[in-house]
C-alpha cells in the first residue's frame, strides 16, 4: 500500500470523525431519573438545556441533590458512550490518541 494513499485515508477518516463529533455535540439527549421525577435535556457537548423536577421532590433537599448528581452523571456517561461508539464505527475500531 502506498504511503500517500494511506495518508489520504487517514485524512478522510479524520474529517469524518470531526464531522460526526460536531453532529453529536449538537444532538439533544433526554434523560429521566426516578421514574421521570427528574428530567434532563442535554446537548452532546454536555450543556444542559432543560431541567424539570417533580414538585414532590422539593421537600427532600438532600435526596434531591443525590438524585440530581446521579442523573447528571448518567447523562454524561451515556453521551460519552454514544460518542465513543460513533467514533469507533468511523475508525473501524482503531484507537486514535486524542480521540474518543
Amino acid at each position: 500500500m502506498n504511503i500517500n494513499m494511506l495518508m489520504q485515508q487517514a485524512q478522510k477518516m479524520q474529517q469524518q470523525m470531526a464531522k460526526k463529533q460536531k453532529e453529536l455535540e449538537s444532538k439533544e439527549y433526554e434523560f429521566s431519573s426516578n421514574g421521570g421525577a427528574i428530567k434532563i435535556k442535554m446537548l452532546g457537548s454536555k450543556q444542559v438545556t432543560s431541567l424539570v423536577i417533580d414538585e414532590d421532590l422539593l421537600e427532600e433537599k438532600e435526596m434531591l441533590e443525590d438524585m440530581l448528581v446521579v442523573a447528571f452523571n448518567e447523562a454524561v456517561k451515556k453521551i460519552d458512550e454514544d460518542m465513543s461508539k460513533e467514533m469507533e464505527s468511523i475508525s473501524g475500531g482503531l484507537k486514535i490518541p486524542g480521540m474518543f
